[in-house]
This record gives C-alpha cells, sequence and structure tokens, in this order.
C-alpha cells in the first residue's frame, strides 16, 4: 500500500494550486483519502477527506477554497486550493484510512500516509 502526494510549490497569494495523491497497492473503494497539512512545531491538521462513497469534508480553514475530489479510474485524489494564503504554507500530507465521518480530521485514525509535498504560498 503507498500514496505518493505531489504537485507542490511556490505561489504567490491569492494564486491556486492542486495537489495530487496517487495511490498503489489499493484502491479507492477500500479507503477513505485524507488530506492533511503540517507546519513546523505545529500538529498536523486534518484539512480534507473522501469517503469510500464518494462524501466529503473539510475544515474551517479551507472550507470554499479547496476542492478534494477522486479519479477511480486514475486510482488518484485531488486537492485544488485557490483563494491561497501565507498561512497555507506547510507541507501537505495524503493519507489512507477508515474513519468514521464524525472524526475524519483525526490523523491517528490513517493508516497509510503519503512522503508529503511542500506548499509555499508568498505574499
Amino acid at each position: 500500500v503507498q500514496l505518493q502526494a505531489s504537485g507542490g510549490g511556490l505561489v504567490q497569494a491569492g494564486g491556486s494550486l492542486t495537489l495530487s495523491c496517487a495511490l498503489s497497492g489499493f484502491s479507492l473503494f477500500d479507503y477513505g483519502i485524507g488530506w492533511f497539512r503540517q507546519v513546523p512545531g505545529k500538529e498536523r491538521e486534518g484539512i480534507s477527506y473522501t469517503r469510500i462513497g464518494g462524501s466529503t469534508y473539510y475544515a474551517d480553514s479551507v472550507k470554499g477554497r479547496f476542492t478534494i475530489s477522486r479519479d477511480n479510474a486514475k486510482n488518484t485524489v485531488y486537492l485544488q486550493m485557490s483563494s491561497l494564503k501565507p498561512e497555507d504554507t506547510a507541507i501537505y500530507y495524503c493519507a489512507a484510512g477508515r474513519p468514521v465521518a464524525s472524526a475524519w480530521s483525526a490523523s491517528s485514525l490513517y493508516a497509510y500516509w503519503g512522503q508529503g509535498t511542500l506548499v509555499t504560498v508568498s505574499s
């Protein structure tokens, strides 16, 4: 089971970026996929989640700006980020798990993690 996150980079405030999470060894029908981010010295923050059935969830900090989507044929989950702010700067991770909907943002409930991709938003 592997997850490969990609698409990070440097973007100006107000800009957009799309992250990808490619899955191998399992399918999107096996696990839900969450996106998390972490700034050094701070706890890992759950920002979005898509369940096996396709329901989506967002943290208040990104609601209305970020969109999670999935391509079952490509076994890939995307995180479209727009109206980016300097405070969105972090390492972004995707993870696979089966958390209940009410606990989707709890990182401890995810079994598998990708390696992370750095997003830097300049002011």
